[in-house]
């Protein structure tokens, strides 16, 4: 892989060419680096369809973008809860019944530092539910539309999975013993990325669909991911470090996941994200990825036990 492919500057937006006939769906967009993905996709000419589970921001996300970029785009939104497999189901099934074509799948919603274990309705620690199976059950059901459209699915992790136990604790997922709000998160980041690993062996194994997968992470951005489910202590000392030089805009920790789902010809092996100290800001491009997040036997285990959690069977 060429790490310099995109000199000094890293990849940028400036790359994307007119994505006219393009549409993408995204999950969690009514701020942060869901938000500026979705604005700058429309700024090029893209469909975009949101995924929220909150409906009255999505409508004035809706507004707010229409304001910025005028009423000719092509933005809509569809309720889901990633929390709630009914939901994800249900959102799945109106996108399949209405959206014809998707040329990527941007799974960019998560929730960080939850300060204690708390569960789904269907039963799961809430980290790992939203983060791992609500997006691993939406890849699944969409999975034979962006076939058919040669699509991508981009998943957008963090650097938090090496951050952890640095592997999946397969015998208490639930972290029913010993729960804590970083361990927990580092593994649900760590689970979406070594399925997105897996899925490209299944992709290349099947030999004939030209579906790409990508893992990235947008560094250390300013969001509200903490501040809206992270203790109180973490909460505070993330508020102060979000002015500092270690932070970045939203709109660039959005490069990575645009460069995903837009790069002609990116090779699918790499980890993308800032390549700055400690990956948190800098230049966007592939980096060192730890070798845990694609141990084999792991995925493989772990690939089983996520389509035992959200019930069905990809069909890849």
């Amino acid at each position: 892989m060429k790490t310099n492919e995109f000199g000094k500057k890293g990849w940028t937006p400036d790359r994307i060419g007119n994505l006219k006939s393009k549409t993408f769906v995204i999950t969690g967009t009514t701020s942060g680096t869901g938000f500026e993905a979705a604005k700058i996709l429309l700024a090029k000419g893209a469909k975009v369809v949101m995924l929220n589970r909150n409906t009255q921001k999505s409508a004035e996300t809706i507004v707010t973008l229409k304001q910025e970029l005028g009423n000719a785009i092509d933005v809509s939104s569809i309720e889901m809860d990633l929390a709630v497999q009914a939901s994800v189901k249900n959102a799945a099934q109106e996108i399949l019944n209405t959206v014809p074509q998707i040329d990527a799948l941007i799974c960019n919603a998560a929730i960080a530092q939850v300060p204690k274990q708390t569960h789904t309705v269907d039963g799961f620690e809430s980290q790992l539910s939203v983060n791992h199976y609500g997006n691993f059950l939406l890849q699944a059901m969409l999975y034979p539309r962006i076939e058919a459209s040669d699509g991508r699915i981009v998943v957008v992790g963090s650097m938090g999975y090496n951050m952890g136990i640095k592997t999946i604790k397969f015998d208490d997922m639930n972290w029913d013993k010993n729960y804590s709000p970083n361990d927990v998160y580092s593994q649900s980041k760590l689970a979406q990325i070594m399925c997105v690993y897996e899925l490209q062996e299944k992709l290349k194994n099947s030999g004939i669909t030209n579906v790409k997968a990508y893992a990235c992470h947008p560094g250390a951005s300013r969001t509200s991911l903490i501040k809206t489910s992270g203790s109180l202590m973490t909460r505070f000392v993330w508020q102060l470090m979000k002015w500092s030089p270690f932070v970045q805009s939203a709109e660039k920790g959005a490069y990575p996941q645009l460069m995903c789902a837009t790069e002609p010809n990116l090779d699918q092996s790499g980890f993308y994200g800032p390549t700055g100290r400690n990956n948190w800001t800098g230049p966007v491009r592939a980096h060192h990825i730890e070798p845990h997040a694609k141990d084999k036997a792991v995925a493989t285990k772990l690939w089983t036990v996520s389509e035992e959690a959200i019930g069905l069977k990809w069909s890849v």
